[in-house]
């Protein structure tokens, strides 16, 4: 079982519309490849958007503590509220509240209490499900705004997705990170045999880029990049192809700017089912066939 994870530094690159493109690719019988796919970008997740899974019934991730204060304890001292360094303690008619969104859950209120009236309790952060999909099984979840903690619910994503490939014999967990270098990435990367970095050529993107190979390298994992509306700006193109070639990185193929891939994510599908023949298509194909000889070699 291998792990492919698709990346990007920067939000907008075209990243989920390729990973879609992929598991839709992977459900071919051409190619033989079992699949089941992981959203890791748990803050914004799209994926179901262009997959058309049966979502299952919600389950619940358990975030970090907040404080909250038994008002039938509470002597309104405003201890709570001198010692909390994040403005969460508030007072009204007074009685002192607290802010559960404003809460950072340090627990310096609880400690300093002198009447035992704040406990700490768990929040719900977020859900999660394991649904089916046009093209495998997915595993997506949703953070609750504000809530923390996104790496973890990426880490529990993640795992589901693993446990249920290693139990069913799949081939491949395709993961559709996060955008960034943050903790979510990491756990997103985290003990995949290969990252794909989509890139697009602008200053921006390329800067971003850099940043999320620098990651992927920290952590000692193989990167490819792909070039996503390559021509828009051919300049741009070249300059990642010239530092990707100073830095051992194979770019392993240019998706060209194309109306088939917006107007397959107004459908609902991937692009490479919407409009098989499309230049983007056609692209996409070809960078899919160069991982899967990487991933497999021999195997397949």
């Amino acid at each position: 079982m291998k792990q492919l994870v698709v990346l990007s530094g920067k939000g907008g690159t075209g990243k989920t519309s390729v990973t879609a493109a992929f598991s839709h690719l992977a459900s071919m019988d051409h190619y033989g490849v079992k699949v089941v796919l992981a959203d890791a970008d748990v803050d914004a997740s799209n994926l179901e958007l262009v997959v058309g899974p049966q979502k299952s019934e919600p389950k619940v991730f358990w975030g970090g503590k907040v404080a909250v204060i038994d008002q039938a304890v509470c002597a309104s001292c405003g201890t709570c509220h001198e010692v909390c360094r994040f403005d969460a303690v508030y007072e009204n008619d007074f009685k002192y509240r607290i802010d559960p969104i404003a809460c950072d859950g340090c627990a310096a209120c609880y400690y300093q209490c002198p009447e035992d009236a704040i406990k700490m309790e768990e929040q719900i952060a977020g859900e999660w499900f394991q649904s089916e999909s046009l093209y495998g099984p997915l595993f997506h979840a949703a953070l609750k705004p504000g809530g923390e903690n996104s790496g973890k619910l990426v880490t529990l994503v993640k795992q589901n997705a693993r446990l249920l490939a290693l139990d069913n014999d799949l081939d491949l967990v395709l993961v559709d990170g996060p955008p960034g270098i943050g903790c979510p990435v990491i756990s997103a990367a985290s003990g995949a045999d290969l990252a794909l970095i989509v890139a697009e050529p602008t200053a921006a993107g390329t800067h971003d880029m850099k940043r999320v190979l620098s990651t992927t390298n920290h952590f000692g994992i193989k990167a490819l990049v792909c070039i996503n509306k390559a021509d828009i700006y051919p300049e741009g193109s070249r300059k990642i192809f010239s530092f990707c070639q100073e830095q051992g990185i194979e770019v392993v193929g240019q998706i060209p700017f194309d109306l088939s891939v917006p107007n397959a994510m107004v459908k609902g599908q991937a692009v490479t089912a919407y409009d098989p023949d499309a230049k983007s298509s056609r692209a996409i194909l070809e960078i899919w066939e160069v991982i899967l000889g990487l991933l497999f070699k021999e195997d397949l």
